[in-house]
């Protein structure tokens, strides 16, 4: 089974996500993609539907949409 991903930015609303999701699911069972510092993969996020982080796009291909601390439009800036 593909592992969910978590896109997040470096802003506080990201981290706190971030480590909310951690806590809940575990490290191991998620894939943690920080958009600022890995910006080849904003593509891979838009096309899975990613609009703001922090994002969580579950294993079956749903996002979903934590609270808003970035748009898609300040990640790639």
């Amino acid at each position: 089974m593909k592992k969910p991903v978590f896109y997040y930015a470096g802003c506080s609303v990201c981290v706190s996500a971030e480590h909310d999701i951690v806590n809940l699911i575990g490290a191991e069972n998620v894939d943690l993609v920080h958009l600022g510092n890995d910006k080849n993969r904003i593509a891979e996020a838009e096309n899975a539907g990613v609009k703001s982080v922090p994002a969580l796009v579950t294993s079956n291909g749903n996002v979903l949409h934590i609270n808003f601390g970035a748009s898609m439009e300040e990640i790639k800036k």
